[in-house]
């Protein structure tokens, strides 16, 4: 870890005070935040689930397609 003190062995003022200052910016920043209530969490979650298993559905189907064409008919075209 670096050392935070200068060669008297006084802490460095400057990185406490841009430590408080990020802080307190950190803070009013976080107030301006306008956070959902339940049912906007409630309805952004489903609908990622939907999202989510439509992904899924459709990832399982191009495997399916995929592997009936590179392992079954591929070979049986060339062989």
């Amino acid at each position: 870890m670096a050392d935070v003190t200068t060669t008297g062995g006084e802490p460095k003022t400057g990185l406490i005070r841009g430590s408080i200052a990020y802080y307190q910016s950190v803070m009013a920043e976080m107030r301006k935040v306008t956070w959902p209530d339940l049912p906007q969490v409630r309805s952004a979650t489903i609908a990622i689930i939907i999202f989510v298993l439509l992904i899924g559905m459709a990832i399982t189907i191009m495997d399916f397609v995929l592997q009936g064409v590179l392992v079954n008919l591929l070979p049986r075209l060339f062989g």
